[in-house]
């Protein structure tokens, strides 16, 4: 076939209408709307704290839809937070996943981070105001999800104690939130009390270098024992799943690594200044495909989203 001819042939082809069926399969109707935000966070002096938020294309001010702030670990951005809200979106609910390094001129991957949790709390209290006031937002359901770092944020963020105004977050999971740090009188500021009664949902892995003692000789999960202190009114609203086998990290489908950090191993580095205490992250992509399962359950649940026909 000559030149002309096959040109002709392929202007043809381009102006064949595609059947229905067909171009359902071609066109994704279920892309989010996505923007690159800055919003104040709520401490007396506030840092920019910058995002990525996405939003479903039917929200609209007469179709508001709920929202999910996403929070990195101490490492910052990583795959992690992909990997949910591309499940959430499918499921009709916003995130906004926040970079609190950036604010504080912090590379993600790298070793610095601030000086407490707490001292984040500001952030993601920001990050609930400026999504209160989406107009295309339902700021009665609003959530919060968050791993390591950001899932001891998730839980302190579901008590009355570290709350900063009128607005609440409408549900809060956690991702391995350092559980011991809950039943040591060592560490001021990890309270886990006084519950604004939202649903919370904590996971975490039964091989967690933060929870489990050094020398692989693992206890029984220690977020079991601050599950099982808890008053029995708030043992309604707080779910925990152990995974087995399953390190810290397990959903960060990234290639494995270990870091040092003085809060692992029940704290050792703290207690023992110079003692390595290395954090095992190791991929596990069967359990993470099932902890995020019971995450979009859990967040269609309790932010009252109606599923897909």
């Amino acid at each position: 076939m000559n030149l002309l001819k096959h040109l002709a042939l392929s202007a043809l082809v381009m102006f064949v209408p595609l059947a229905h069926a067909d171009y359902e399969n071609v066109i994704d109707t279920d892309l989010p709307n996505i923007s690159y935000v800055t919003f104040p966070s709520t401490a007396a002096t506030p840092l920019t704290i910058a995002g990525q938020l996405k939003v479903p294309a039917n929200a609209s001010p007469e179709n508001k839809v709920p929202a999910v702030v996403v929070v990195h670990g101490s490492g910052g951005v990583d795959s992690r937070g992909k990997f949910y809200v591309k499940a959430l979106n499918k499921d009709g609910i916003a995130t906004l996943e926040i970079d609190m390094w950036a604010a504080r001129g912090f590379l993600a991957g790298g070793l610095d981070r601030p000086s407490s949790v707490q001292s984040t709390l500001p952030d993601v209290y920001g990050a609930l105001q400026f999504l209160a006031s989406r107009p295309n937002i339902d700021a009665s359901r609003i959530g919060i999800m968050g791993f390591s770092w950001g899932g001891v944020l998730s839980m302190l963020t579901a008590t009355n104690v570290y709350s900063t105004g009128p607005l609440k977050f409408a549900a809060h999971v956690a991702h391995y939130p350092i559980c011991w740090a809950y039943v040591q009188t060592q560490i001021p500021g990890f309270q886990f009390k006084s519950f604004t009664g939202a649903p919370v949902l904590i996971q975490t892995g039964d091989h967690d270098d933060y929870d489990n003692p050094v020398g692989g000789h693992y206890t029984a999960n220690v977020c079991k024992a601050v599950v099982q202190s808890l008053p029995a009114e708030a043992k309604q609203f707080i779910k925990l799943r152990v995974y087995k086998n399953a390190t810290h990290g397990w959903d960060r489908l990234q290639p494995a690594m270990t870091l040092n950090d003085p809060y692992a191993h029940l704290g050792l580095g703290l207690f023992r200044p110079g003692s390595p205490s290395p954090v095992q992250f190791t991929p596990s992509p069967e359990q993470a495909y099932l902890a995020r399962y019971w995450v979009e359950d859990f967040f269609m649940k309790a932010l009252s989203v109606d599923p897909a026909p």
